[in-house]
């Protein structure tokens, strides 16, 4: 193999891998986003779980109906 050819498969194989690294970019921005949108989604569940919990919590102290 010459000088050359050695050369240029080394050339196409760097704009393949370049290709690859963006692509795997693309994709890790993408799941980061949306690991960021669950985040906030599961801290505004929390949220509002704890808004509700109070709510129950005053259920739970009264004594049970006269039929138990």
């Amino acid at each position: 193999m010459s000088l050359e050819e050695r050369v240029m498969d080394l050339e196409s194989r760097l704009a393949f891998q370049d290709d690859t690294i963006q692509a795997l970019n693309d994709v890790l921005v993408s799941q980061q986003n949306a690991v960021d949108r669950l985040q906030l989604q599961i801290a505004a569940l929390l949220k509002r779980q704890e808004e509700m919990g109070g709510q129950f919590e005053s259920f739970e102290d009264e004594a049970p109906p006269p039929h138990y």
